[in-house]
């Protein structure tokens, strides 16, 4: 699992990887986060990460730094920065794909990393700007600019009327959705 930040709508998910670490024994998931996310991490779910814990079916999960690059499963997965607001994020391109969600900012070095995907996902969370996320203007001009095979939104509110919006959309560009699973190389 890679962390793109330790906002919570991103880590208190962690104890739904309970069941799905207990299938692998004694072999500790791997979780992909940044110095901050980790310590967040470790504060939160003290009762996983702290040695003296005794809570027995906690998930068997392992902290790695995140380094600008990993590779597993036999792929390079690259740490992205972006910004959400004033703050610097992880994006992650792997394979011909990018995932960049919550981001407000795609900052120049990131944007040479984003070209010639074939699959690109970002942050639209509403039509009116945001200070801390891309709104659906912004992201349709970073689709142009980047010109993905295709191009997925992510990160919605409330404001984004799914079905009337994905009919505006350019051929190549959609909102996801729940259950959605895209095909690209990952190698």
């Amino acid at each position: 699992m890679f962390y793109t930040h330790s906002h919570a709508d991103h880590i208190l998910g962690l104890d739904d990887l309970r069941p799905l670490s207990f299938q692998h024994g004694d072999k500790l998931l791997p979780l992909f986060a940044d110095e901050t996310t980790e310590a967040v991490l470790r504060r939160i779910f003290d009762y996983t990460f702290s040695p003296e814990s005794k809570y027995p079916t906690s998930a068997r999960v392992e902290i790695r730094r995140l380094r600008e690059r990993e590779d597993l499963f036999g792929t390079t997965f690259e740490r992205l920065a972006v910004s959400h607001g004033k703050q610097e994020i992880n994006g992650f391109r792997f394979g011909s794909a990018a995932y960049l969600t919550d981001m407000s900012e795609i900052p120049a070095a990131t944007m040479e990393r984003l070209r010639g995907l074939d699959v690109l996902v970002l942050d639209a969370l509403r039509h009116a700007p945001h200070p801390t996320h891309s709104h659906l203007e912004k992201s349709l001009a970073y689709v142009r600019e980047l010109a993905p095979k295709r191009a997925f939104f992510t990160h919605m509110s409330h404001d984004i009327s799914h079905a009337e919006v994905d009919a505006t959309l350019p051929p190549n560009v959609h909102l996801a959705y729940d259950g959605l699973q895209l095909e690209f190389e990952i190698a």
